[in-house]
C-alpha cells in the first residue's frame, strides 16, 4: 500500500485520488478546504500550497506527491503563486524523500507550427506560457541537482464528467442537454487534440508507479485520434439525440469582451492554441507505457451521463 499526497481536488486531482484509493493506496487529499465526499482510504489535510511549512507537513510520510493544483485563470495570480507553490512542493518532497508527479499543461511550448513534442524549447512568450516555463525550470533543476525525483505529465485541453472549464463538456454537452446550441469560443474546424480526464489521471498514476529512469522529463498523455472541435461536438449531439447546432463566437467579440471581462482577456494570449491545427505527439508515452486512450464515443457517453445525473 503506497502512501500518497494529492494536492488539489479539481477534476484531475479528484479522479487521481479515486483511482489511487480504489486500488488500496492510502491517499491524503490536500487543499485549503475539505471536499466532500472523499473516497474510501482518503484523508484530508487542510493546507495552502503557498505556505512552505504547511506544504512540508502535508508531504511528510508520503512516498509520492501528486501536484494537481489549479489556480484562477489570472496572470497576476499565476506570477505570484506558481513559482512559490512549486518551490514549496520541491522542499516538501525533498524533506519527505517523496517523488513529485506534476500534472502539467502545454503552455510552455508557446506558439508552434508542428506537433508538440516533449523536448521542445521552453517559451518566453506571453505571461502564462512564460510562467509555466519558469515552473518547469524549477522542478527540472531540483531533479537534476538530486534534491527530488520529479516528473511532469502534460495534458492537452481536457474534458470529461464534471469538468466545468471544458469547452466540450460545459459549452457543448451541458448546452445540448439544455436544448441550446453549443458555443465555440474559437474556430472549430482545425484539428485539435483533447484528453479525457480519467486518462490524465491514469497517466499520472502510471508515472507514480514508474521506475526512476522515467523521471527528470515530461510525458504527454495519450489521447483519442485527432478530431476537430466541430466533429467532437457533432458526435456529442448525435449521442444526445439533438441537432448539432454550434454558435461560433467571433474572435472580434472575444477581444471586445476582454475589455470588460478579465477571464476573456486572459484567453487572448492563448489564441495560438486555436488559430491553427494544434496537435500533441504522445508517441513517447505510448511506446513505453500504454496506448489505449479512451475513445470519444466512450468519453462523451460518460460525460453526457454525468450531466444527466446532476
Amino acid at each position: 500500500m503506497a502512501k500518497v499526497s494529492v494536492f488539489g481536488y479539481g477534476a484531475v486531482g479528484r479522479e487521481t485520488a479515486w483511482m489511487l484509493s480504489g486500488r488500496g493506496d492510502a491517499v491524503r487529499v490536500v487543499q485549503r478546504t475539505e471536499p466532500k465526499p472523499l473516497p474510501a482510504r482518503c484523508t484530508f489535510q487542510a493546507s495552502d500550497v503557498t505556505d512552505r511549512d504547511a506544504t512540508i507537513r502535508a508531504c511528510a510520510g508520503a512516498d509520492t506527491v501528486f501536484c494537481c493544483i489549479g489556480l484562477p485563470y489570472d496572470s497576476a495570480v499565476w506570477r505570484r503563486t506558481w513559482p512559490q507553490a512549486m518551490t514549496n512542493l520541491i522542499d516538501g518532497c525533498s524533506a519527505a524523500g517523496a517523488r513529485l508527479v506534476f500534472a502539467d499543461n502545454l503552455y510552455m511550448y508557446g506558439p508552434q507550427n508542428r506537433p508538440l513534442v516533449e523536448d521542445m524549447p521552453l517559451t518566453e512568450y506571453g505571461r502564462k506560457p512564460a510562467i509555466r516555463s519558469e515552473v518547469t525550470r524549477l522542478w527540472k533543476a531540483a531533479h537534476d541537482s538530486g534534491r527530488v525525483r520529479a516528473v511532469a505529465v502534460r495534458a492537452a485541453d481536457f474534458y470529461g464528467p464534471d469538468v466545468a472549464t471544458s469547452v466540450i463538456a460545459a459549452y457543448g454537452v451541458a448546452r445540448y442537454l439544455a436544448r441550446k446550441p453549443a458555443l465555440s469560443p474559437y474556430y472549430p474546424d482545425y484539428p485539435h487534440d483533447f484528453d479525457y480526464v480519467p486518462d490524465v489521471a491514469r497517466a499520472l498514476v502510471t508515472l507514480g508507479d514508474a521506475a526512476d529512469d522515467a523521471y527528470g522529463q515530461a510525458w504527454h498523455v495519450p489521447h483519442a485520434p485527432t478530431q476537430t472541435l466541430r466533429a467532437v461536438l457533432t458526435q456529442a449531439a448525435n449521442l444526445i439525440g439533438v441537432p448539432p447546432r454550434i454558435t461560433v463566437v467571433p474572435r472580434a467579440v472575444v477581444a471586445l469582451g476582454g475589455l470588460f471581462n478579465s477571464q476573456m482577456r486572459e484567453t487572448l494570449e492563448m489564441g495560438f492554441q486555436w488559430d491553427h491545427p494544434y496537435l500533441v505527439d504522445a508517441s513517447k508515452f505510448r511506446a513505453r507505457f500504454w496506448s489505449d486512450a479512451t475513445s470519444f464515443e466512450d468519453g462523451l457517453s460518460a460525460t453526457i451521463a454525468s450531466y444527466r445525473n446532476r
